[in-house]
């Protein structure tokens, strides 16, 4: 009886799809490339995860052929294609996701990231940026378990920051037309300002934020702002150097040396690929500081300066050439640089004879532009 009923089940459900092939085999034909389009993604995340790129391109690419609306398929089409460089097709597959996924903020971010800053198409950044911004996320909650709350907080918080990048970007084009340039600054600005009420902890929000302030002339906020930043991370050197660089444009030139001093100990333990141009860049305005006191100054003075503990590198340990942290060092090393000793200036008021971007666009260090 059993293997009677189990046969008619087959027979019935082998008719089922008898009459929707056709009666409706448009229908039919439809769901079948769906399945196989799930077929062909599920080997693309294979290939992928081996890192067989041009596999994982050629079962994506057979999967959003099959069946366009798997915007998956086309995110990591995306991806892929960055990594070859082909940040046309990047971009192209991008639109592609969140054409069918709108509220796929990752695609609109990586669009945004590969427009501005490989392509140099910063409107067409910001348009996704500014869609990422006013995109309404169902929040999901499950009392200790689960919330996508702050994940949506953190994702608008870094639209809001790459939006400032992207103007910013935008206004270093513009150098010789100077109300466009402060008017994309300003609106940089605003965007650095609200990515910094959502990311209050994020380094680079207020550096940018700093930065945009001195690009302004607005050198009490500046002051302020990169001495938080250096709060947030004091091992970083451009907020340090910009500082520096703020701190001798008003002729504050010891407490310029002092933060050149850090910035130069950074730099040099850094690791990275330019270090000694940089290091040398930074020498140069030092030496230029250094002469800037000397001819302003007595000897008493100079002595003075040039026995203050402050202004030395911290005491450290080198092995085969590299620094060594003991934990007490470490955490020694880390206070020192966090101490933001010229904030007291900033705090009160700054009698500003400069002009807005009077000599500043020239000395300030802007990451990614050398």
């Amino acid at each position: 009886m059993k293997k009677f009923f189990s046969a008619l089940f087959t027979i019935l459900v082998i008719a089922a799809i008898g009459a929707l092939v056709y009666l409706h085999p448009a229908f039919f034909y439809r769901q079948l490339d769906k399945v196989r389009s799930v077929y062909y993604v599920h080997k693309g995340d294979k290939a992928l995860k081996k890192m067989k790129l041009q596999k994982a391109i050629g079962y994506y690419t057979r999967a959003v052929q099959l069946f366009p609306g798997h915007y998956g398929a086309w995110y990591n089409l995306g991806n892929i294609y960055v990594v070859y460089e082909d940040y046309y097709s990047a971009v192209d597959a991008y639109e592609k996701a969140f054409e069918y996924n709108p509220k796929m903020i990752i695609a609109r971010m990586n669009y945004g990231i590969v427009s501005a800053e490989k392509l140099g198409d910063f409107d067409g950044a910001i348009d996704q940026y500014n869609e990422i911004i006013k995109t309404k996320r169902h929040l999901l909650s499950i009392p200790f378990v689960y919330s996508n709350r702050k994940s949506y907080k953190v994702n608008k918080g870094l639209a809001y920051y790459n939006k400032g990048v992207a103007y910013k970007q935008k206004s270093i084009y513009l150098e010789d037309e100077w109300e466009f340039h402060r008017q994309y600054l300003l609106k940089a600005l605003e965007a650095y300002k609200e990515a910094c009420k959502i990311l209050k902890k994020d380094y680079d929000a207020r550096y940018n934020l700093a930065l945009t302030y001195h690009l302004l002339g607005d050198y009490r906020e500046a002051g302020l702002t990169y001495c938080k930043a250096i709060e947030l991370n004091p091992m970083n050197y451009e907020a340090h150097y910009n500082l520096a660089i703020l701190l001798r444009h008003l002729k504050y030139y010891k407490e310029s040396l002092d933060e050149l001093e850090k910035a130069t100990t950074l730099i040099t333990n850094s690791g990275s690929y330019n270090t000694a141009s940089r290091q040398r860049y930074v020498f140069d305005v030092m030496n230029d500081v250094t002469r800037t006191i000397l001819a302003n100054t007595n000897n008493n003075l100079i002595e003075k300066i040039s026995n203050d503990e402050s202004v030395k590198n911290p005491t450290v340990t080198y092995v085969n050439g590299k620094l060594v942290l003991t934990e007490e060092l470490d955490n020694a090393i880390i206070k020192n640089f966090k101490v933001c000793g010229a904030k007291k200036i900033f705090q009160e008021d700054i009698d500003d004879e400069y002009n807005e971007f009077d000599n500043v666009r020239y000395n300030v260090h802007v990451p990614g532009v050398e």
